[in-house]
């Protein structure tokens, strides 16, 4: 049975990217969600870059809105691990 991963990019987006792009290597189901937009830079681009090789796209939540709770919500709990960061 494959796991399902979920990482949750809040306080240092660059690290939840890192930390999902490493999960890449993990036989698991990984979904990654940004609360706001997702992080720019060379930093970032090489982590997205690399997540978009394993073939995961980073979701981008829009920050406080009542949807965004209620999505990582019912993500949290399809999730057998979650990560926020």
């Amino acid at each position: 049975m494959v796991k399902k991963i979920l990482v949750v990019a809040r306080h240092k987006p660059v690290e939840a990217l890192r930390v999902a792009a490493g999960l890449t290597l993990a036989d698991a189901d990984l979904r990654v969600l940004s609360i706001g937009a997702l992080p720019e830079g060379e930093e970032a681009e090489v982590q997205l870059e690399a997540l978009a090789f394993a073939d995961i796209t980073p979701e981008a939540l829009v920050a406080d809105a009542p949807a965004t709770w209620a999505e990582i919500a019912g993500a949290i709990v399809a999730s057998d691990a979650v990560y926020v960061i």
